[in-house]
């Protein structure tokens, strides 16, 4: 049974979702920037900054129509703009063991192998609650009651704030009810900072990255699952240690995203010390640029891995949205490599190993600290 105090929060998800529309747009804004989020997965469906020109570009993949998000989840299930979770990434067999207690997630990849952002319904496909919201600022919450048969009842806000700079700041909080449970959430956010104005040119190819402390990666095997195995980028084209195009090295990078596939889906371990927010604000995990609107994005984070996903799997067949449309009569579509997936996150799959000393950042029960995981976007101009 239920204890009195969760049967009313329940209860009072329950009114506050019927209160909204899944669908709803919240739009949110600061000098220079504007989002837009609905409650269908905490989504983040658009995202407006200044160019070089002083024009505003959406810089983020999406839809126009937010029904197209349920069709999106129900066909090709891109996961544009969502928290992804209980337990982002993947999990190997869908099984862990926490506290001697082993589960089981539905597995709804590769042919049953593992299990990904979260299971078959995932937080991607929930309806979030509008907890409050404001000219800059929206917060939603989700009650999750053993969703997907991970253990116990968790509750998550996810606050999204605007602000000059500028800058987006996202900070999900996840606070166990009951039961031992791994939690690993972030935003699954499609990047083009060159937001399809250059029409000739719509990949992020010439786009450049820059993580200057992802000296190691986590191994996959053929279905992108960890081997346990910690490679290192030095002399690799895994390497942006230092500041370069994405396509330089693009293809060598075969099998990174699965066996036959090219292109990267790479999980990069972040090595300096897991700052609490207000202390890592000066340390960018990454910095990713396009000469094309002079757009320049910094991440600062305190997750401990960044996976970079080059959109290896789009084929040319969804088309942006009308803010990136730029030549009327003309229909663009997001190609191969036409965007960038950052995930702010804890290591692949540390529930499954835990050589890696990965459980104090990926198990939480009611005696520890929240789980929280906080990045912060800030944009600014390219110098001439």
């Amino acid at each position: 049974m239920f204890p009195l105090l969760l049967v009313a929060s329940c209860f009072l998800c329950f009114i506050w979702a019927q209160s909204s529309s899944p669908l709803a747009k919240y739009t949110i804004a600061a000098p220079g920037i504007n989002a837009t989020f609905i409650p269908y997965g905490a989504r983040l469906t658009n995202l407006f900054v200044n160019d070089k020109y002083g024009e505003p570009q959406d810089v983020v993949l999406g839809y126009d129509d937010a029904s197209q998000y349920i069709n999106d989840t129900e066909t090709v299930h891109t996961y544009f703009g969502p928290i992804v979770g209980r337990y982002a990434n993947r999990i190997k067999n869908g099984t862990f063991t926490v506290d001697g207690v082993t589960s089981h997630i539905p597995e709804n990849e590769h042919k049953g192998n593992d299990t990904l952002h979260g299971g078959t319904v995932g937080y991607d496909q929930r309806n979030w609650t509008v907890v409050s919201s404001n000219a800059s600022s929206v917060t939603f919450s989700l009650f999750d009651y053993g969703y997907e048969g991970f253990p116990g009842n968790i509750v998550t806000y996810a606050t999204y704030t605007v602000s000059e700079g500028p800058r987006w700041t996202s900070r999900l909080v996840s606070i166990p009810l009951d039961e031992p449970t791994p939690i690993m959430l972030f935003n699954h956010v499609y990047w083009n900072l060159g937001a399809f104005v250059d029409t000739s040119a719509t990949t992020v190819l010439n786009d450049t990255l820059y993580m200057p402390y992802a000296a190691r990666y986590i191994e996959f095997d053929g279905i992108e699952v960890p081997t346990g195995t910690i490679g290192v980028v030095n002399g690799t084209y895994l390497d942006f240690t230092s500041p370069k195009q994405i396509g330089r090295d693009i293809l060598e990078a075969t099998n990174d995203c699965g066996t036959g596939c090219l292109g990267y889906d790479n999980a990069f371990i972040l090595d300096r010390p897991r700052y609490s927010a207000p202390e890592s604000t000066d340390l960018s995990v990454l910095t990713m640029s396009s000469i094309s609107t002079g757009i320049q994005l910094d991440i600062y984070t305190n997750q401990q891995s960044l996976q970079i996903y080059t959109c290896d799997n789009l084929n040319g067949t969804i088309p942006v949205k009308k803010s990136q449309q730029h030549v009327p009569g003309n229909t663009t579509y997001i190609p191969q490599f036409g965007c960038v997936v950052i995930e702010t996150q804890q290591w692949i799959d540390g529930v499954n190993h835990p050589e890696w000393g990965q459980d104090q950042y990926q198990i939480y029960t009611v005696e520890t600290e929240p789980a929280v995981v906080w990045a912060q976007y800030d944009f600014s101009l390219l110098s001439s």
